[in-house]
């Protein structure tokens, strides 16, 4: 019986986040171990399904770093990174394209439809939905930009596609590959496209899943909320460095854009979506204006 009414308490702690975001629009980031163990991968789609089923319009955006790198290593081509910049040229973007867009897009669909969902995968093409310009890196001493190949940045979102498949109920699953004006496909990075597509939709958060449980402090404890205005502080003392670094700079681009509330959460715990997003204390770290 105990148990019986510990699970109505979580429901009726739910209730005011359940109506707070009705008809609200979620952009999830969807990557790290979440994307690669069995059982978080069916948590993750039950949860994105839960939302859609009480109202909350979701779109999903994943990356595939690390299987793309394993299907290059399987088809005799060695990875290689430049500033964390994956180095692609025509061949590696036919792997990228075929990893991103095929395999692990259309996994992700599976998923969230074999749990009731009704999910549809795209890439940036479809639809004109993402417009990149070509990503050249610094390299310091005046020298002329490196170029990395087909790696791009967004320029532009076009979210008609995304609002007409809302409109039926269906949840995009987005790949990072986008389109220059000349016609190049180009491969971008998830968190940008991810944090792009919630500044086109006005979206109300944006969600990045990680490995790990939020932004820590110097003594490793998860810092539960950070202001835009004190990420220069953060960053300077040490507590922001390495990967967080982008993930944090696409945060801020997101809330400039209008997003309402950015959340970094630990995916490799099950259910982390609902943890965060419909308890009061939540699990990992809001960045908010």
């Amino acid at each position: 019986m105990n148990s019986l009414i510990a699970k109505a308490g979580v429901l009726i702690e739910a209730l005011p986040y359940i109506r707070k975001f009705y008809k609200k629009t979620f952009v999830i980031k969807y990557g790290g171990a979440a994307q690669t163990d069995d059982k978080l991968k069916e948590a993750f789609a039950s949860n994105i399904v839960l939302f859609n089923h009480i109202g909350i319009n979701t779109v999903i955006v994943h990356g595939g770093g690390p299987r793309i790198s394993k299907t290059m290593t399987q088809m005799g081509k060695s990875p290689e990174f430049i500033q964390g910049h994956r180095v692609t040229d025509k061949e590696t973007m036919d792997i990228v394209e075929m990893v991103l867009g095929g395999l692990i897009n259309k996994e992700i669909v599976s998923l969230i439809n074999r749990a009731g969902g009704n999910a549809v995968g795209l890439t940036g093409k479809d639809g004109g939905l993402i417009t990149a310009a070509k990503k050249l890196l610094p390299s310091g001493d005046f020298a002329a930009p490196i170029d990395i190949g087909q790696v791009g940045e967004v320029t532009e979102i076009n979210p008609a596609i995304i609002h007409a498949l809302g409109s039926q109920g269906f949840i995009p699953v987005i790949a990072p590959i986008g389109v220059s004006k000349d016609g190049d496909t180009l491969n971008i990075n998830a968190d940008f496209v991810a944090s792009a597509i919630a500044g086109a939709l006005k979206a109300e958060k944006l969600i990045l899943l990680t490995d790990t449980p939020g932004i820590l402090d110097k003594t490793g404890r998860t810092i539960s909320t950070i202001r835009s205005g004190d990420y220069l502080s953060y960053m300077k003392d040490g507590t922001i460095t390495g990967g967080m670094l982008p993930k944090m700079s696409a945060c801020l681009e997101a809330l400039n854009a209008g997003v309402g509330k950015i959340h970094i959460i630990d995916g490799r715990i099950p259910n982390s979506l609902l943890l965060e997003i419909f308890t009061q204390e939540g699990i990992g770290t809001e960045i908010v204006v």
